[in-house]
């Protein structure tokens, strides 16, 4: 940025100093007051053409002329600089950068997508659906310039492996971050950065090699995919049980039944459900809901938990309705 800045401030300094060499001239020499020798170094350098202010000395009269000489370089100089400057396009490219680095500052709880590969793009446009707000950083720019959703704007032209890049894209206001590279190095590298900038963090990473999973985890990430190993897995599911597994990607997909399986945490149900039992919730009485899941402050998960379980800290629940019923359940949490 200071590189871009210097086509702009070099030039304008130039024309400040030769202002005030003018002024401080025009007072030594002549004895002129401060109003009187900036409106003589003024006219002089703009060669309008105007009368002196008062008469000249010879040495006011060399001064002058040298004055004349040096801003009409100077001027020169600094007007071929600013046309180049804002002619090559470079005026729109930061005017743009510094916009998108506004926007980016503004954000908090989004994403960080690292490449926008083939699941980048998936993952960007699952989040898009979804509404929730992300960054791509992405260090080929001939990719960067094919964008063309909604969040266009936030898109980083960097190697997310250097801490400055995802400090740009605000890894300390982040929630989460996915990095999806094809080389498993790139996107451990990734990993061990993002962990040490910010500890709380969830990172989901992307593994090819069947070793690199484990090192992953090491490094800090919160959960490895294996594309190919899911891939696989899943085609093998749909011949053994097709029905099942199309309708649970219905749940999860980000078409269709959107919304209709979510999670609900601790901080999100209001103080008058803390530390009740699912029976003392009656979601299912109140808005047609139900609860088929439950993940407890340890970890483990149960499939359709007892009416006797009781929310506790760092506990969750899985809800599954329609949409009208997850939205009856927003609003009775939100009266709560």
């Amino acid at each position: 940025m200071f590189i871009h800045l210097r086509k702009i401030l070099i030039p304008l300094f130039l024309v400040i100093s030769i202002i005030i060499i003018g002024v401080v001239g025009f007072i030594i020499i002549e004895k002129y007051s401060l109003v009187d020798a900036f409106y003589m170094t003024i006219i002089t350098v703009a060669t309008v053409g105007f009368g002196e202010v008062h008469p000249l000395s010879q040495v006011g009269k060399l001064f002058t002329s040298f004055l004349i000489i040096t801003s009409f370089s100077t001027f020169a100089y600094a007007v071929t600089s600013l046309t180049q400057y804002v002619a090559d396009g470079e005026f729109n490219r930061n005017l743009k950068l510094f916009r998108m680095q506004t926007a980016i500052d503004k954000l908090s709880n989004h994403v960080i997508i690292c490449g926008y590969g083939r699941n980048g793009k998936q993952a960007a446009h699952v989040l898009k659906n979804q509404g929730q707000r992300f960054v791509i950083i992405e260090q080929k720019q001939t990719i960067v310039d094919t964008f063309t959703h909604e969040y266009k704007d936030l898109v980083l032209c960097g190697d997310a492996s250097h801490d400055d890049v995802l400090i740009k894209a605000g890894i300390h206001r982040a929630s989460a971050l996915i990095t999806t590279l094809p080389i498993d190095a790139d996107n451990l590298f990734i990993v061990l950065s993002a962990r040490q900038l910010k500890q709380s963090l969830t990172i989901i990473s992307r593994a090819s090699d069947d070793n690199s999973d484990k090192k992953l985890y090491t490094a800090g990430a919160t959960n490895v995919i294996m594309p190919d190993k899911i891939g696989g897995a899943h085609m093998a599911s749909l011949v053994m049980k097709p029905d099942v597994i199309e309708f649970i990607d219905k749940l999860s997909s980000a078409d269709g039944l959107t919304q209709n399986l979510v999670e609900l945490t601790f901080d999100t149900i209001p103080e008058a459900f803390l530390n009740k039992t699912i029976k003392e919730l009656e979601v299912r009485n109140r808005t047609g809901a139900n609860i088929v899941g439950f993940k407890s402050s340890a970890g483990q998960y149960v499939i359709n938990p007892s009416p006797e379980t009781t929310l506790t800290s760092d506990a969750k629940l899985f809800v599954l309705g329609s949409i009208d019923q997850i939205e009856q359940l927003k609003i009775l949490f939100k009266e709560m």
